[in-house]
């Protein structure tokens, strides 16, 4: 084994050398010296020592190899992470996080036509470099329980992209999402459902209400599925529903609402808490789509099991993460929130069958001609988020270790617990099932 390690050592023949060019020749004598001291030095060690000291040194090298680009990654961010040693297998060509999560991969919901965005990362990486100064403009600096960074960005970023004619929001809270939306389309009405006005906040703390909104909020306060959409779009002149963005943060059955708005006729709906199966507060997309004929569908229950034994392991690192007693219920049901459906705030909790939610799975991807979830907008090590799994989320736009990358788009700018509230935020494009 010794001798094969030796052998990668070798220089090229003479001649594959000399056909690399006259620049190449000047460095082969040094590469070729400095071979001669390595040779020499082996052969004094081995005759004084034996065998000892060559092994000795090949591991010190190893481990070398092993721990430094971690630590220079780890020293030029800044950063602290959860140490995780399949990271480090990752510099081995032995798969990182997301492989060592294996089946328990990102679940998705297909599209009908196998239709992506049209956006792609270099046109997100574009936007993100614009969307940070005015992020740091907001009024509501502290946004607790609200959008935080990621979430503000994706819906920017859509309603920008999008263009669209008229904009609603379901769930304004402290009217966070309003401004977000008016940033991206300035003068574009909007229409903003809430349980409570967001002028009610701005006696005890920043609050933001715009002047170009339809307010059904408060004691006008009408839920989405009660609104007689056809006069609303009459009042506001709009003619073409293709053309109004709907964006739901209301932790309402994600599914009930899909089926809202396909009745009313919108077809571009953003859902900002996309929770992942077992955990949320409402019945979600993901949840829905987390079946067994995609990476990440079908779970197994079994305590004994390598998918435990991985669940137990990563409970300790991200928040979110989701162990066996939070992923399966009584009869080791796994889908929704260990078999449940949940409602409006988790006020309601409906037990479903597999079947039912199978059946509920096939229905929304009959609906879907677009399927995107927003990516983080970085990697946890530059972010310092504990929040989410990666190995259950998309590639972040900017991934770790690219400090510089971070730092140029501003982001270092910002405080970290902006970070901190990525749950999958997803954009569909919806029609009517084909027949």
């Amino acid at each position: 084994m010794l001798e094969r390690m030796l052998s990668v050592r070798r220089p090229a023949h003479e001649s594959s050398v000399a056909e690399e060019g006259s620049e190449s020749e000047g460095d082969e004598s040094k590469t070729r010296k400095s071979y001669t001291n390595l040779s020499l030095l082996f052969r004094n060690l081995t005759t004084r020592f034996g065998y000892i000291w060559p092994c000795l040194l090949f591991g010190l090298l190893f481990l070398s190899l092993f721990f430094l680009p971690s630590f220079i990654t780890q020293s030029r961010t800044l950063v602290c992470t959860p140490f995780d040693p399949t990271s480090r297998l990752g510099l081995f060509g032995f798969g990182g996080m997301d492989s060592e999560f294996g089946s328990l991969g990102v679940p998705w919901c297909r599209s009908k036509q196998g239709k992506t965005s049209e956006w792609t990362s270099k046109d997100l990486l574009k936007g993100l470099e614009e969307f940070v100064p005015i992020y740091e403009t907001r009024p509501i600096k502290n946004n607790m329980y609200g959008m935080g960074f990621d979430h503000s960005f994706g819906l920017w970023f859509i309603a920008k992209w999008l263009k669209p004619q008229l904009m609603i929001e379901s769930g304004a809270f402290k009217g966070h999402s309003t401004w977000v939306l008016r940033q991206a389309m300035p003068d574009t009405r909007i229409v903003s459902l809430s349980p409570r006005h967001p002028e009610k906040y701005l006696r005890k703390g920043p609050a933001y209400v715009d002047r170009n909104c339809t307010y059904l909020a408060g004691k006008d306060f009408i839920d989405f599925g009660s609104v007689n959409w056809k006069t609303m779009m009459r009042k506001h002149g709009v003619d073409d529903l293709t053309r109004v963005l709907v964006f739901f943060d209301d932790h309402q059955n994600e599914l009930k609402r899909i089926k809202q708005a396909l009745k009313a006729g919108f077809r571009h709906l953003v859902f900002e808490d996309n929770y992942d199966t077992g955990t949320g507060d409402h019945y979600s997309l993901r949840q829905i789509c987390d079946q067994f004929y995609i990476r990440g569908g079908g779970h197994s229950c079994f305590k004994d099991s390598d998918e435990a034994r991985i669940r137990s392991k990563r409970k300790g690192f991200w928040d979110k993460a989701v162990d066996l007693d939070g992923l399966c219920g009584p009869g080791e049901e796994w889908w929704g929130v260990r078999g449940y459906m949940r409602d409006d705030f988790n006020h309601t909790n409906k037990a479903i069958s597999y079947s039912e939610h199978f059946q509920n799975s096939r229905y929304v991807e009959s609906l879907l001609d677009v399927y995107w979830e927003l990516p983080p907008v970085a990697g946890p090590s530059l972010t310092h988020q504990t929040r989410y799994d990666p190995a259950r989320a998309p590639n972040p736009l900017v991934e770790d270790g690219k400090y510089g990358l971070f730092q140029r788009l501003g982001l270092t700018r910002l405080d970290k617990s902006v970070f901190n509230g990525y749950t999958q935020m997803v954009y569909v494009q919806i029609s009517e099932p084909d027949s």
